[in-house]
Parts: structure tokens; sequence; C-alpha cells
């Protein structure tokens, strides 16, 4: 995978989808991971203090996407915020839609895995891999489009494992695009992963109806989905 470079403040500034009082939602580029790594190198929370708007602290991560996944982030803007988007994210109350690109394909239009994940080995730390013993690990989707060798699904993982989308595909027979760990894709450079978390849907206020947020499609992802039938929205 191409590594990304840090984002200047302006950038990111203009990567933020959706601004209130208790939470920002923004487009996070594939290539460059959340936090911090241990040898360290470019990180999306280093440019959160460009996310201030007018609040003491910069905004805090509310979930994860992996490094190689592109898409809506929810970050919270104070503690209080924070934790209730934490609440959210943990009782499976937040909607989550992934909009990926995969080898081959399901034969039927739409279905749900049900398939327990646990981990690969202590060695690859965070690898997942299908185990019966292993944590529930549910997905429904949908095919949005098909192309030669391809098609183009809507993901929904109700519940949220680590690479969950990487692993259900690739143990189903149809790896994600890109996929340098459970598919097919190279160890580095192109292709890119075609993983991109298309729309989340918030309930954050009692009173008022759900934030509900679209990131557009990456561009790397845009000649697959195109081939698939994506007409560009």
């Amino acid at each position: 995978m191409l590594d990304v470079p840090q984002l200047t403040a302006d950038e990111i500034l203009a990567r933020v989808l959706h601004r209130d009082g208790l939470m920002l939602i923004i487009d996070k580029p594939a290539g460059l991971p959340v936090h911090r790594g241990p040898k360290g190198g470019a990180n999306l929370e280093a440019s959160f203090d460009a996310l201030c708007f007018g609040l003491p602290r910069p905004p805090v991560l509310a979930h994860r996407l992996d490094k190689d996944t592109s898409g809506c982030l929810v970050l919270g803007r104070h503690r209080k915020a924070t934790a209730s988007l934490g609440l959210l994210f943990k009782h499976g109350k937040i909607g989550k839609t992934y909009w990926t690109v995969v080898e081959g394909g399901p034969a039927e239009d739409e279905g749900t895995i049900d398939m327990p994940l646990g981990r690969l080995n202590a060695e690859r730390g965070w690898w997942q891999k299908p185990d019966p013993e292993g944590q529930k690990a549910i997905t429904n989707w949908k095919v949005m489009g098909r192309g030669d060798g391809f098609t183009w699904l809507a993901m929904e993982p109700v519940t949220g494992r680590t690479h969950q989308l990487r692993v259900h595909s690739s143990a189903t027979g149809w790896p994600i695009f890109g996929d340098n760990i459970y598919g097919n894709g190279p160890r580095f450079g192109e292709p890119k992963l075609h993983l991109h978390s298309r729309q989340i849907v918030v309930p954050i206020s009692r009173n008022k109806e759900p934030v509900r947020v679209v990131a557009p499609a990456p561009p790397h992802m845009h000649q697959k989905l195109r081939a698939c039938g994506w007409n560009g929205e």
C-alpha cells in the first residue's frame, strides 16, 4: 500500500463531511493510519489540531478504520460526546454501510454472512480468521452492480470485529479487490484495497433525526465501480 503523507490543516478541513456541537464526521483517505504507529510516521490524529472549531481541545476518535480503508470516520468534539458515541458504537446503534468491490462475487443478490472470528495467531496481532469458537460476527450484504469478474457490494457489519468485512468476504470466496492480507492484493503498491466506509447513521440526539452522512467514493475505486455500473454519484 502506498503511504499517504501527513494531511495539512487545509487538507483535513476539506475532508469534514459533517460538523455539529458534539461530533465531526470526516472522509478518511485510504493509506493513512488513524493513530501514530510504533515507528511514528504520518497519521490522521496528527492533523486534528486543525479541527477544534473554537473548542479548547481537538476532537478524538470515536471508533477506528483500518489504515487502508477510506470514508466516514466519526470524531467526538468533547469528552461527554465521545463517551456517548463510544456507547452507541459499542451497542451497535450506529448504522454503517461500506462499499466494496470483490473478486468474483455471490450468486445471490443479497444475503447475510454469520461467521464467528478469532485471532489468527499471537504474532500477527490483529489478523483474524474464521473460528467457530471465536466472537460472533455478522455481515449483511447486497449486490449494487456486477462487472467483468467483479461485484460491487454494499456491506453492513452488524457486529464490529477487526477486519470483519475483509475476512468474511475472503472466507466466503470473494475477497475484496486489493486486499493484501486476506485476498490477492500485492504486499505493496497498487491496487489499493477497495473498501470504503460509504455511509454512517448516528442517532446522537434523542429528540432529533439521526445524523446521516455519505462519503464520496475514493478515486482509486472509480474505475472498478464504473465497470460494475456505478453512475458516479
